[in-house]
């Protein structure tokens, strides 16, 4: 039997996010996210950014429904921003520089979810859609340079840039993982072509390519001109190697898990070093959606990474199915609640091994872990039952009528967050004491961030092909923010001299903590005092992808007037322990983090990072007869801006390396006089529904099982290809700075011409495709 749904009729019986007050482990209002947050990231100490499958939000952006937007930390609301591939299930990382990166998606759709009105050669997947004027993401690259209250938010600096005619990967990629290295390169890691449940056929005969619907290579942003490698883990892990975990390691390495398999690689030289399986045959990655993370990296632990994995799915291997559904009915089937750690690369020389952890206080499929200043680690949202992903029918339930929770493959919403501590004594690591439940189901496309106050946002929750709020588990635009025990506290540390950069090694820096942020023994508010640069990552599907915490080594000189000179070292001189790019930095006395102040990690630039030798700090100065003088009241700090980065460099540096600004400025002026081309040209959108209606298969646009209907994002209809990849919107980007622009001449019917305006109102027509597109193929 399976846990019972108590929170399924709380959520039932309210109609919206309730409004707390904020206070410790409380939750309170958030605003309305405008689309459904499938995928979140700081951009800075002011500003949120926000990006949704393409779909029928009621929000609009230049004559479409918008998929992207930007939410304020001081006013909890958001701003819709013009994005034109369909990011749907992509990946994400930050740049050295702070600005942030986004790769692939899925192909463009219309209504329902249905393939786009244009469609690519083959007519597998679609180019454009003429309702929702999206654009096909599969290749897309975007790059964000995140702004500020001050700056002008029309301008094209604080836009995407999402143009894959001049900015793209090599293949076709749908929930790959990306990892930063120690140069602040991204490496991105397989992926489907075409999408689906799970990443293979049954039986699986054909595990490198699956018929064309799946690719095992990783390539790299910025571009390069090498083909993509192939990468043997995803072969050996076929089927359940979407969005595999990964971790850079001291070494340069990485660690990987997809599956049940575990892999220490080596992306330079694409070697790999096997490691033990995961025990009790516990998938974690996507389907399956564990919680997991890189614990705390201290000096206590000598900077050695130990990766945390809780929840997920045992099912057995048949019942995770093929691309089209699960082959049993998954929201009967509880989730794990099982915890592993490893250490990867052990410094005492022993052999890695998984380690047992304390089981979570309940079991969690989509559960997600954000890293507190801390050190402790908060879980939220995910259901008690099931996997993620959304579909119309199981092997069992092959009617949609008879899904019992709509298109959602998980039940049981999990609305009580509960907070890990890795160094409390085995027994004793979970709590959830004090924590209030949310009445907000978070299931499939949740999303949860920590903000720069040390709150976290919560958002998200969409197991619907396309936008549905009258269904059990609806397309959620209400955000949440919940707050940690440590808001309990009366004062909080304002910490003053909290620096713009930090390097690699070299000369520390002083803090001052005031005698006003603090109570009793100065001495014992010293040694309690910590500093940590935290990294939130870019949160999709429950995973965080470049999260972590590092605390900063530091001595103390407690000062006769009841203040704290914090002597604070640099980075540990190894990029590999926290690679460049932007981060908070919070000072925490007696267990309560000060407030954010964003900074950058490194020179701001993509390559190797200066270095130089390690910090170092002078003795304690204790006073015994000194107390701080904190009248109880909450504080604030001054938190620090970074220069702004410049987005003309960025696209520069990605497509082509080191180029003159001239030639940046051309390809941006190229790009730009096709959007008011495009601008000029389109005129009135037509009305559509923008909302479903409740029940039956045509709840969500869709059209009944019995028609048998391609739908490209619903996995229910999903075709596996029986060849080569067809998403052919664009090929990988050949541009370089050093010439004018020019795609591969010799790449056939995928090559792209600066002729090809994909911005127009009527995009060119691929060859062998339909006049309109919108007739969707029958099988």
């Amino acid at each position: 039997m399976r846990p019972t749904l108590s929170l399924l009729a709380l959520h039932l019986a309210t109609s919206s996010s309730p409004v707390l007050a904020a206070t410790a482990g409380s939750f309170a209002d958030g605003g309305n996210t405008l689309i459904s947050a499938m995928m979140m990231f700081l951009g800075n100490e002011e500003k949120v950014y926000i990006l949704d499958k393409a779909e029928g939000n009621a929000a609009q952006i230049n004559g479409h429904p918008a998929w992207g937007a930007v939410w304020d930390f001081a006013t909890h609301q958001a701003t819709a921003m013009d994005v034109r591939t369909n990011v749907f299930c992509s990946s994400g990382m930050h740049l050295p520089n702070g600005s942030f990166v986004t790769f692939g998606g899925n192909g463009a759709v219309g209504p329902g979810g249905n393939l786009g009105s244009q469609l690519n050669p083959g007519g597998y997947s679609a180019s454009w859609d003429a309702t929702y004027q999206d654009f096909d993401g599969t290749k897309a690259i975007r790059v964000l340079n995140p702004c500020r209250n001050s700056d002008s938010f029309s301008s094209t600096n604080c836009q995407w840039y999402d143009d894959p005619t001049v900015l793209s990967m090599h293949n076709s990629r749908w929930y790959s993982t990306a990892e930063p290295t120690a140069e602040g390169n991204v490496v991105i890691i397989g992926g489907f072509v075409n999408g689906g449940y799970v990443n293979r056929n049954y039986p699986n005969v054909d595990p490198e390519h699956e018929g064309g619907a799946a690719d095992c290579t990783y390539e790299y942003y910025p571009p390069t001109s090498a083909t993509p490698q192939t990468f043997q883990f995803l072969i050996k892990t076929s089927g359940l190697n979407a969005y595999a975990h990964t971790y850079l390691m001291p070494s340069g390495k990485m660690f990987v898990q997809a599956n049940i398999s575990t892999v220490i690689w080596d992306h330079t030289t694409n070697s790999e070093t096997p490691l033990p399986d995961m025990p009790g045959a516990v998938a974690r990655v996507y389907p399956a959606s564990g919680a997991t993370a890189m614990l705390p990296l201290t000096p206590a632990n000598n900077y050695t990474p130990t990766v945390l994995f809780c929840g997920g799915s045992d099912m057995p291997d048949y019942a995770w199915g093929n691309y089209t559904y699960p082959y049993i009915n998954t929201w009967e089937y509880p989730a794990s609640k099982d915890c592993q750690r490893m250490t990867p690369e052990p410094q005492d020389g022993s052999t890695p091994a998984y380690e047992q952890d304390d089981d979570m206080l309940e079991g969690r499929s989509m559960g997600q872990f954000v890293i507190l200043p801390t050190g402790k680690l908060l879980v939220v949202n995910g259901g008690l039952n099931g996997t993620a992903g959304y579909s119309q029918a199981t092997l069992v339930t092959p009617s949609f009528n008879l899904m019992p929770y709509g298109e959602s493959l998980a039940s049981g919403p999990v609305g009580t967050p509960a907070i890990y501590d890795p160094t409390a004594a085995k027994g004793q690591r979970w709590s959830n004491k004090g924590l209030s439940t949310s009445s907000i189901a978070r299931l499939y496309h949740s999303s949860a961030i920590l903000l720069p106050d040390a709150s976290v946002l919560i958002a998200g929750s969409n197991p619907n092909v396309d936008v549905n709020t009258s269904t059990i588990f609806p397309t959620t635009y209400q955000a949440e923010i919940f707050y940690p025990p440590y808001f309990s506290a009366g004062t909080r540390p304002a910490p003053t001299g909290m620096p713009q950069t930090l390097s690699y090694g070299g000369d520390p820096f002083d803090i001052v903590i005031p005698a006003t942020s603090y109570s009793g023994s100065a001495n014992d508010a010293a040694d309690s005092t910590t500093v940590v640069i935290g990294r939130s990552g870019f949160t999709t599907h429950a995973l965080n992808m470049g999260q972590r915490l590092l605390q900063l080594n530091n001595t103390y000189t407690v000062n006769q007037n009841g203040s704290i000179t914090l002597h604070v070292s640099q980075v540990p001189p190894n990029a590999n322990l926290f690679q460049p790019g932007p981060a908070l930095m919070f000072v925490n006395v007696h267990g309560i983090p000060s407030n954010g102040s964003y900074l950058i990690v490194g020179n701001g630039q993509i390559g190797t990072q200066p270095t130089s030798a390690a910090s170092t700090l002078p003795p304690n100065v204790r006073l015994s007869s000194v107390s701080g003088s904190a009248s109880g009241s909450n504080s604030t700090d001054g938190s620090t801006t970074a220069t702004k980065s410049n987005l003309g460099l960025i696209i520069g540096c990605a497509v082509g390396g080191v180029a003159a600004l001239a030639i940046v400025g051309a390809i941006i002026g190229i790009c730009l006089a096709r959007r008011r081309r495009a601008a000029a040209r389109r005129g009135p959108s037509a009305a559509y529904p923008m909302t479903s209606t409740a029940g039956g298969l045509a709840g969500a646009g869709g059209v009944a099982m019995g028609g048998r209907m391609v739908r490209a994002s619903d996995s229910s209809a999903f075709i596996p290809l029986q060849h080569e990849n067809h998403s052919q919107a664009w090929n990988g980007s050949t541009t370089t700075l050093n010439a004018p622009y020019k795609d591969d001449a010799g790449a056939g019917t995928k090559s792209m011409s600066m002729d090809y305006d994909p911005y127009s109102s009527s995009p060119m027509q691929p060859q062998g495709s339909p006049l309109g597109g919108g007739q969707q193929r029958r099988y």
